[in-house]
């Protein structure tokens, strides 16, 4: 059995995301995720693996810069919250407000699974999970979920992801990222390109 297999096990590997569409004190978005990266295997733990960056169009068209995007799988010793709460730390040292959900921002950081975990557990995931696009904008959740309840739903997560962790299977729907990302839209997916 191989090492990160046996770390996916023991959930201390940790699949992040990383974006951001508007510039840091460290440089231009690509600069920025460079820098979190370096912060990253500084402060959390070693990075196993990092997908190419993607470049994204901001959702609605027209309100913001693109975005880059990537994805980094981290071995790490940290639980969850932990985990989280030293991704939030590096985000506000980059520059990052919390004043607009979905808006522009320097950077972002979303901790999208960590081994199998469910946290904080299987109902109120599922809630999360298949909450109506709707109401996704105006309700946040006040504890962290995981795997992340938008993971589905997100070409600029999932193409970045399939790169490093394709057969990463979601611990209550069963499914891979692979198949997570087959079942999106094409035009979702048309939309964002390597750089």
């Amino acid at each position: 059995m191989s090492l990160l297999w046996e770390s996916v096990q023991k959930n201390r590997l940790a699949a992040v995301a990383l974006g951001g569409n508007r510039p840091s004190p460290e440089g231009d978005p690509a600069a920025t995720l460079i820098a979190a990266l370096r912060a990253i295997s500084q402060e959390i733990g070693v990075i196993v693996s990092v997908s190419r960056f993607f470049r994204t169009p901001a959702s609605p068209p027209g309100s913001g810069p693109d975005f880059v995007n990537a994805a980094a799988l981290i071995a790490t010793g940290l639980d969850a919250p932990a985990l989280l709460a030293a991704l939030h730390r590096i985000e506000a040292r980059f520059g990052r407000a919390r004043a607009l959900r979905w808006g522009a921002r320097t950077l972002d950081l979303d901790l999208l699974a960590q081994g199998d975990a469910v946290l904080p557990d299987p109902a109120t995931e599922a809630r999360w999970r298949t909450l109506p696009p709707a109401r996704q904008r105006e309700e946040t959740p006040d504890r962290l979920i995981l795997p992340h309840p938008r993971l589905q739903d997100r070409a600029f997560v999932l193409i970045p992801l399939a790169e490093i962790a394709p057969l990463w299977r979601h611990p209550v729907t069963g499914q891979t990222v692979a198949e997570m990302l087959e079942a999106l839209p094409e035009a979702d997916k048309a939309a964002i390109c390597p750089i």
